[in-house]
Formats: structure tokens, C-alpha cells, sequence
């Protein structure tokens, strides 16, 4: 397949919400109770659904707020602990450089007191009491920490700690923003759509219902499960062969258009005339071309050999449920990763000196602006770069799954959470040019775009293992590029192993994975617990960078079996459409591919059966 025949198209990846009837199951004197209507089946099931959604994002922030505390408490403890550092003004400051959410802060030995950051007047009377209780626990020779409390829609705590050893006087107290508390809030929020997302208007969008042109409105996040997006301006059309300078000026002239952009064959049309209903009839009456298509929107969707490894990250033991859950310690002891192998994160960009990530980055590119580095102004990639491939044992933070795996960094998604098909396929092929073995993809949408189907290909046919989450929407509408044959779907688990209600489910998912409250790294240096199953897929894409190291030998489509026919089957007997095969096994994922040159020995004739079937419908595809 030919590169330049491989751009094109615009979509965000919405992630969307439908309510599920509940079948009537009560009965009454052996018969039948009447039926509730369907409008009342629906309203109870969606009222359901948004109340676990709403506790997810509470949970959420409560996890957030304690990983927030913890990481700046220890920080401080470790700077009063060391003598010369505590004495030193420039290692005082190095500390608040590394905690920029240290709005205020005070250092007294007794003698001196030095003061940084001091607030306004309005937030200093805010925090005067906890301030006032912070100095008067030092008095005591007590610790001290507030409540979280607000000001001007922004959260904050105050503490204070004191110097270890009998002799020393030294403390400091501090006031912390915890506003990291909001900006999960607002992400949730949207990334679980409490909210409809991308709002109606925001550049000339319109929803229509999946596989169709049929208009639909989106009022609320419940809505999204029964919508795409596009650009109701533009167009993306294939021709059978490359325009001529000719005929792009008499397109220019009769559709006063212009072109957005264009790879070979294939472009994307904006016309400040012709809606995208009118631009498709002009095209198909005009041209014969391979294909004609709306340019839609995508967004954000969020025991063994030896003993377990148990690493020394400050965050892993009380808060890192899901490593464990997949038996990833006992599978440290197969494989840890290597640098050779790269993953790239397609994705709204990674804070490239988070210090939980130094040395775990590979040159990436902003395929949104590529005058710009590809660094997060979202934190939705800064956390699944970090659940990738943050340090591990390093006793700083949290711990990703693999110790030495790469992380591409590939922003193909705004500042909004959102970007288009044609970003996304741009990213996948300049991702597979650029060596990645491994592409995340945590976003997606309920519009099949062909283009990016041939940047998939493209990817998949050179290698590539491609991991992408299947939506937070409770549907089993297919979702993309997740639905597509080529790629690994990853639905989302909670920590007792239910699939997450908020995650959508099919027949086209392959494997599970936690989800729900995943600690990880977040922009500004911090941490926080987000939801979703764009926390699901990074696990899964994770593992097939571990397998990568533990067998080199084994291809892409060894790997993507590997993952399904390991993993730990849940809910009903065999595949299903909650967890697929089942949630994946660090472990047992390992230990096979660690065994064998060739995962199609591993399974019976039956098993072998069905991969080839599954190769021959990928060809087909």
C-alpha cells in the first residue's frame, strides 16, 4: 500500500451514551405485573447509568485529591529530613519549583522565617484560620493538615510539618492549590459525557445518526450514544486518480471551495457555499470516486516463576489496584519491557519533563500544529503515557506497567479533546515510519471513516500491534477505530472485575482491562485517578510491548492472538460481549510467549481454526 494513498479525513473521537431498557422482571400473585412504557424503562436505565457515572467522577476526585496530598506531604518530610537541604535557600526553592501547586509557603528555624508566594488578600483571609492552626500544631511539635477548602471555584489545603530530629526547630508551612481537583472534574465530566460533547455549532458541527447522513440533535451527554459528528462545511472525497491543477480550479470556481488538505489521491474540501449533503451529491454526480464521506470528529475516550516484584513507587501499594489485579508483579519476573520497543501514544500530547517520565520519551510530533513540540494541554496523554511507562521503583509517584518501553508521544488531538480522522490517520502511518511497534489509541467515534481504515491497514500490515479503547458510552454500537478487524478493543473493568458501567461492550471487543480510578501521571508534575476506557487500552497496549520483548520473533498478529487467548475469562463462558476473551493476564500473557516461537502452536486445532479465519477476514478487509 502505497504512503501517499493514506491521509485523509476529519473526526473526534466521541465517546457516547445510550440507555438500555430493563426488561420487567417483578411478578405479582404468579402473574405478570403490567410493563413500564419503554419512555420510562429508558429514563429509569439512563437515571441509573448517570448516577454510577457521577460517583465515578467523585471517586475520581477523591483519589486525585489523596495522590495530591500524598506526593507534596512526603516531598516536604524528605526536605526537613536532610539537614543541609532545609538550611539552604536554593534547595528551599528547588522544592517549589518541583510543587508548583505551593501557592505559599514559610520556613522557620526559630530564628528565621522565609517567606515565598504570598497570597492575595481575598485567598489569605480564605486560609487564615487553617494557617493559623498549622503554626500553632508546630508550637506543639505537632503536624497539621486542613481540610480541602475553596476559594474562587478553586480548591486548597494548608499543612505544616516539623523537622524530625529532637534538636532541630526547623518547619514549614504551606498552603497547596489542589485545583488538579476541578481540572479532573471538568475532564470527567466530558471524557465519561455527562456532558454532550462536542457541543452543536462549535466549528459549524453537526450530529447525525451513525451510518447515515440523517440529522440528529445532542442536548445532553445521554444524546452522544446515538450520534456522530462532522464538519457540516467540508467533505472528504477519493478519487481514482490525482486532481489536475485544471480541475481544482474549476472546483474552486464552481463550489467556491478550497482544500483543506490532500494526500494522493484523497482530499478534504471546505466550501463556503455548499453544505457536506450538497457537496456529496455534487462529487457522486461529477466524479466517480472511490469514496465520498462526511469529515467527521473523534475525541478522548480515558503468582508465578519467582516472588511478586513489588516496587517502591511512593503511590503504588495504596493506590495502585490494578497492576496486581492483572498479575503484572509476577509478570515483571518474565519480562520488563525494553527500549527497543516503542509505543506510540496517539493522543492530546505528554508534559515531556513530567519527572515520573524522564528518560521514557522518544522523539514524537504534533500533527495538530507542527510548529509545535507535542507537549499536553489536556493531561488525557500525560496519563496514559504514564500508565504505559512511568519510572518504576524509583520512589517517586506511581509506576507504569513496563521498566524500560519507549513512549512515542503523537499529538493528534486539541486542546479541546478533540481532533479529525485525517490527524489521526497522519499519526498512525507517521507513528509506523517512525518505528513504533506498539499505537495506543484512546479516543474514537461511532462513524466508520474508510480513510483512516487504510491508515490502519497500512500500520497492520507493516507490523503494528494497534490497542484502542471501544468508548464510554453503556453501547454496543460499534465504536472506531476500535470495531475495526485490525485493531485490539478494550473494554474497561472494575476493581472487582465487573465490567464498568460506563463502558461499552460488543461482539467486536477482544479483552478487558481496568479502568475505573487509575492513578497515573497528570501535567504540572502531578498525579490523578481518572476513569474510562482510555485508561483500559493503555494496559493492554502495555502488555503487547512486554510480549514484544519477552518473544521478538512473534508478529503482529501472533501478539494480538496472544493477548485474547491468555487473558482470564470473565462473565459468561468463552467470548462475550462485556470482557471479550476476558481481562488480560500479565502473567499468563508472558509465561506463553516466553515459551514459544509461534503463539499458533500454543492452541488446539479448533483454535487454529478460528486465526485463520480471522487472518483471511483481516486480508479480506
Amino acid at each position: 500500500m502505497r504512503r501517499n494513498t493514506l491521509i485523509g479525513i476529519l473526526c473526534t473521537l466521541a465517546v457516547v451514551l445510550i440507555a438500555i431498557p430493563l426488561l420487567p422482571s417483578s411478578f405479582h400473585s404468579g402473574q405478570r405485573e403490567p410493563s413500564a412504557s419503554p419512555v420510562r424503562e429508558m429514563q429509569s436505565s439512563s437515571k441509573k447509568e448517570a448516577t454510577y457515572k457521577l460517583r465515578t467522577v467523585q471517586q475520581d476526585m477523591e483519589a486525585t485529591e489523596r495522590l495530591s496530598r500524598s506526593q507534596v506531604i512526603r516531598d516536604i518530610k524528605n526536605f526537613l529530613a536532610n539537614r543541609s537541604d532545609r538550611e539552604s535557600s536554593k534547595a528551599f526553592q528547588a522544592l517549589l519549583r518541583t510543587h508548583p501547586e505551593i501557592k505559599y509557603a514559610e520556613k522557620n528555624d526559630g530564628k528565621h522565617r522565609e517567606e515565598t508566594g504570598k497570597p492575595n488578600s481575598l485567598l489569605a483571609r480564605s486560609a487564615k484560620p487553617h494557617l493559623t492552626k498549622a503554626r500553632q500544631a508546630l508550637l506543639k511539635s505537632n503536624s497539621y493538615a486542613s481540610p480541602t477548602f475553596t476559594h474562587d471555584g478553586k480548591s486548597y489545603f494548608v499543612l505544616s510539618q516539623r523537622a524530625p530530629e529532637p534538636a532541630g526547630k526547623q518547619n514549614l508551612v504551606a498552603l497547596v492549590s489542589t485545583e488538579v481537583i476541578q481540572a479532573v472534574e471538568r475532564h470527567q465530566r466530558r471524557n465519561l459525557r455527562l456532558i454532550p460533547y462536542p457541543p452543536e455549532g462549535r466549528y459549524r458541527i453537526e450530529s447525525v445518526v451513525p451510518g447515515s447522513n440523517a440529522e440528529t440533535t445532542v442536548r445532553t451527554g445521554e444524546d452522544n450514544g446515538n450520534a456522530s459528528h462532522y464538519a457540516v462545511d467540508e467533505i472528504v472525497v477519493k478519487f481514482r486518480a490525482p486532481l489536475t491543477d485544471r480541475q481544482l480550479l474549476q472546483l474552486r470556481k464552481d463550489l467556491d471551495l478550497s482544500v483543506v488538505r490532500f494526500t494522493g489521491k484523497t482530499y478534504v474540501f471546505r466550501s463556503k457555499k455548499h453544505d457536506t449533503k450538497a457537496l456529496k451529491k455534487y462529487f457522486h454526480d461529477k466524479f466517480d470516486p472511490e469514496f465520498v464521506e462526511p469529515h467527521y470528529l473523534y475525541m478522548t475516550n480515558d503468582s508465578g516463576n519467582g516472588a511478586s516484584i513489588v516496587p517502591n513507587d511512593t503511590l503504588y501499594s495504596e493506590y495502585q489496584w490494578n497492576l496486581p489485579e492483572i498479575a503484572t508483579e509476577n509478570g515483571w519476573n518474565i519480562s520488563k519491557g525494553s527500549t527497543d520497543v516503542v509505543v506510540a501514544v496517539l493522543d492530546t500530547g505528554v508534559q515531556a519533563d513530567h519527572p515520573d517520565l524522564q528518560g521514557r520519551l522518544v522523539k514524537g510530533t504534533n500533527i495538530v500544529d507542527p510548529s509545535s513540540p507535542p507537549d499536553d494541554d489536556v493531561g488525557h496523554g500525560t496519563h496514559v503515557a504514564g500508565i504505559i511507562a512511568a519510572k518504576v521503583d524509583n520512589n517517586e509517584g506511581i509506576a507504569g506497567m513496563t521498566w524500560y518501553t519507549k513512549i512515542m508521544p503523537v499529538k493528534v488531538l486539541d486542546s479541546s479533546g478533540a481532533g479529525s480522522t485525517y490527524s489521526v490517520a497522519e499519526g498512525i502511518i507517521w507513528a509506523t515510519d517512525h518505528g513504533a511497534k506498539v499505537i495506543n489509541m484512546s479516543l474514537g467515534n461511532y462513524a466508520e471513516a474508510q480513510f483512516l481504515h487504510d491508515a490502519l491497514k497500512y500500520a497492520y500490515d507493516h507490523g503494528v500491534v494497534l490497542v484502542a479503547a471501544s468508548g464510554n458510552d453503556n453501547t454496543d454500537r460499534p465504536g472506531y477505530p476500535a470495531a475495526y478487524p485490525e485493531v485490539i478493543a478494550v473494554s474497561a473493568t472494575d476493581a472487582d472485575e465487573s465490567r464498568a458501567e460506563y463502558s461499552n461492550y460488543g461482539d467486536y471487543i477482544d479483552v478487558a482491562a481496568p479502568g475505573t480510578s487509575i492513578p497515573s501521571t497528570y501535567p504540572g508534575s502531578r498525579y490523578a485517578a481518572l476513569s474510562g476506557t482510555s485508561m483500559a487500552s493503555p494496559h493492554v497496549a502495555a502488555l503487547a510491548s512486554l510480549i514484544r520483548t519477552a518473544n521478538a520473533s512473534l508478529t503482529n498478529v501472533e501478539v494480538m492472538d496472544l493477548l485474547r487467548h491468555t487473558a482470564k475469562d470473565l462473565g459468561a463462558s468463552g467470548r462475550d460481549k462485556d470482557y471479550g476473551y476476558g481481562q488480560i493476564d500479565v502473567q499468563s500473557a508472558l509465561q506463553t510467549a516466553h515459551g514459544t516461537s509461534s503463539s499458533l502452536q500454543l492452541y488446539p486445532q479448533q483454535v487454529r481454526r478460528e486465526l485463520e479465519q480471522l487472518n483471511r477476514e483481516n486480508n479480506r478487509h
